[in-house]
Formats: structure tokens, sequence, C-alpha cells
């Protein structure tokens, strides 16, 4: 079992940046492939981008060019860069954890506003 914890969220101008964290304890974090995941007020979760265990990457379309996700296996945590932000990037992000199983940290609220 594993445990997730995100950081990193906020409030940040229209074109503004923030990298948000996923800190992973309780298990090897090496051999899940991990996943940032959004919900915006009155929607459904939805996917921002994954990480398989070899590095392989993910993005859906809204976020492809702007939006980095990376892991450091060595500190047990996966990222996720986000530049030139748009209002509609608003949401609380979710990271996940998945091996068979699926685990979710307790989300963390980017707003993107001027």
């Amino acid at each position: 079992q594993v445990q997730l914890a995100e950081s990193g969220g906020g409030l940040v101008q229209p074109g503004g940046s923030l990298r948000l964290s996923c800190a992973a304890s309780g298990s090897i974090f090496s051999i899940y492939n991990m996943g940032w995941y959004r919900q915006a007020p009155g929607k459904q979760r939805e996917l921002v981008a994954t990480i398989t265990t070899g590095g392989n990457t993910n993005y859906a379309d809204s976020v492809k060019g702007r939006f980095t996700i990376s892991r450091d296996n060595a500190k047990n945590t996966v990222y996720l860069q986000m530049n030139s932000l748009k209002p509609e990037d608003t949401a609380v992000y979710y990271c996940k954890a998945s091996r068979g199983r699926e685990y979710w940290g307790q989300g963390t609220q980017v707003t993107v506003s001027s």
C-alpha cells in the first residue's frame, strides 16, 4: 500500500507557473505508474498527465506543451511543472499511483486568476 501527499498548489495569475509535488510513502515508489488528475467544480475528474515506471509520459491535449510530468524515484516523488497557466486550469489536482490497485492523494487546489 502507498500513501500520497500532494503539495505546491496555490493562487497564480494567468500566464504564471506552478510546480506540484506528490510524495509517496509506504511502498516501493519505483514500481508504480504515476499520474496527475484534476477536478474542476461541477466537472468530472480528468486525466492531466501520466508517467510509467519506465518514464514514458502521456498528456491531455489541453495541457500538451505547457505541463511536464516527471518522477524522481530516489526521492519517492512525482512532479507536475505547469507553465502558461490559464483560468481553465483551475481545479483540485490529485496524484494517483497504480499497480493493479489505485491509490489517490487528498488533492491540492490550483487557482488561476487575475
